[in-house]
């Protein structure tokens, strides 16, 4: 469980400090805020996101060290603080601690009042300290070989995220704030940031290609590792997101657009949605070690596209007897799961596939015309009651252990979790569509559940120790994962910019029969 919660935590502080430090070169750059002068609506709005931002990130930052130090008291018996504060984790995460914390302070100084270029210069360098200190807390730093390049490396990526996903964030949150009312200036400022944002986007590439090199090693070991896929799962998101980015481009120098331009402005909400997505997937490569070490345990690309060649589903369940009594599915190690374990497995994940299925196509009926279609998020209460009682078969209400016991386990936890997001996802979706609730808000339910359950999917269990078996198992949460993200910025999309056509409603749907068949295709062995 603790490895789950960190992954979610370091997405969230990768996302906070790329707003947080995104911001300067969103003031400086495209405000073009200067030294001495008071902020204008704009800059002052803008500086308050980077004083909140920043504020948070110290908190996530201390969170994530105070559940590092957990655990280890977890594992020893006892809170090893004092060995604790000599690790460089500790000490560059304390570090991290207060440049945020300083970061908010003057943030919030600037943007309350006029200030010299000594404050302007503490904000920009605080900034690229908190962002380049986190080069300290990756893999770069446990490396023998190319320790320096790696670390440069992997400061001018993340400094290149920063730019990007954080310009992304204060354009958003501009073109919120004017409400549709253009300043004068706006055409300048999308033009400006079009800019900033092709240069960060061409350097977290390059420098994105340089470390995926130097961390995977060879291309096979992009499909055979865990590692591996999850960095394919990132550029697939990042081409969405840049087609998305290369869209709103073209608007800029064709049509002069401004940042408050609606097919603009939407784009770009759907743009930072997919860049946040990719920074949690980037998280969670941190708990997985870099596929060039993985070579035992390495799966061949014909076993990984094994698990995907269509077969037969399974619709017979073996007896829940049988299960219980020559297996323990909570608590087998990974590697270790019985022929039986398997089909329980296959049974659990192709019957949710069908429901799934049968979902996608009644929405597709429902975009063709046929009125019952509407009522397809019914379907998935049925997949959240069968995943309920199905999923975790040694827990109530089939196993042994009871329902507070069986929360305590981390996989337990985390699909009852999918349990609830799926049926808040259907009940309000339902209630949408038959006019029982007003469409804003309520219709913005189903994209962001989807698009939190995509990177929930993106970030489950990876296969934590690289163990072959269990890598094969879960290589197929990877694309359900791209596929829950797409589908949820599509339906955000649909929501937001009517005028964008059938598109986006034929992408949601589509999806949604993709994840379906891809669970019909789930194997584990």
């Amino acid at each position: 469980m603790a490895g789950f919660v960190d992954v979610l935590l370091r997405g969230l502080l990768l996302t906070l400090v790329s707003v947080a430090a995104g911001g300067v070169p969103w003031l400086r750059a495209v405000l073009r805020a200067e030294p001495g002068a008071k902020p204008d609506r704009a800059g002052a709005a803008s500086l308050r996101l980077i004083a909140v931002a920043a504020a948070l990130a110290a908190a996530v930052q201390a969170a994530v060290a105070g559940l590092v130090l957990v655990d280890l008291a977890g594992k020893t018996g006892s809170p090893p603080l004092g060995d604790f504060l000599e690790t460089t984790f500790a000490r560059v995460a304390l570090a991290r601690v207060v440049l945020a914390a300083a970061l908010a302070a003057v943030a919030a100084r600037l943007a309350a009042a006029p200030a010299g270029r000594a404050a302007w210069g503490a904000l920009a360098g605080l900034a690229a300290a908190l962002v380049a200190a986190s080069a300290a807390l990756s893999h770069a730093m446990a490396r023998i070989d190319d320790r320096a390049l790696l670390l440069v490396l992997d400061a001018v990526h993340q400094a290149a995220v920063a730019a990007w996903v954080g310009g992304l964030a204060h354009l958003t949150l501009h073109a919120v704030r004017a409400r549709g009312e253009a300043e004068p200036r706006d055409r300048q400022l999308a033009r400006r940031f079009s800019t900033l944002a092709a240069a960060a986007v061409s350097v977290l590439v390059a420098s994105g290609v340089a470390l995926g090199g130097l961390y995977v090693g060879e291309p096979a070991a992009l499909v055979g590792t865990a590692y591996g896929v999850m960095i394919l799962s990132k550029v697939a998101l990042l081409v969405v997101a840049l087609g998305l980015a290369a869209a709103n481009a073209r608007l800029v120098r064709r049509a002069a657009a401004a940042v408050t331009t609606p097919r603009l402005a939407r784009f770009v909400e759907v743009e930072l949605g997919l860049a946040v997505t990719v920074v949690y997937a980037a998280a969670s490569l941190t708990s997985l070690p870099p596929a060039i070490d993985v070579t035992a345990d390495r799966a061949t690309v014909g076993e990984v596209l094994a698990r995907f060649a269509p077969a037969p589903p399974r619709l017979t369940s073996p007896p829940i007897d049988e299960l219980l009594r020559t297996a323990d599915p909570l608590m087998a190690p990974p590697g270790e799961r019985k022929p039986v374990e398997r089909a329980w497995s296959e049974y659990n994940h192709h019957w949710s596939g069908m429901f799934v299925l049968l979902m996608g196509l009644l929405a597709i009926g429902e975009r063709a015309g046929l009125r019952a279609g509407r009522h397809w998020p019914l379907a998935l209460l049925g997949l959240a009651a069968f995943m309920f009682v199905r999923n975790d078969p040694r827990a109530w209400p089939l196993g042994p252990a009871g329902f507070w016991e069986s929360m305590t386990l981390p996989d337990v936890l985390q699909h009852r979790a999918f349990v609830v997001l799926i049926v808040a996802f259907g009940v309000f979706e339902w209630m949408v569509r038959t006019g029982r609730l007003a469409p804003r808000p309520w219709a913005y339910v189903f994209p962001l559940l989807c698009a939190l359950g995509g990177g929930m999917l993106l970030t489950h269990s990876h296969a934590m120790f690289n163990l072959k078996e269990e890598f094969l198992t879960e290589v197929t949460h990877a694309p359900l994962g791209i596929l829950g993200a797409l589908a949820g910025w599509a339906r955000w999309l649909e929501l937001r910019l009517p005028e964008a056509g059938a598109a986006p409603g034929w992408i949601w749907r589509a999806c949604l029969v993709g994840v379906g068949l891809f669970l019909l295709l789930y194997r584990e062995g």
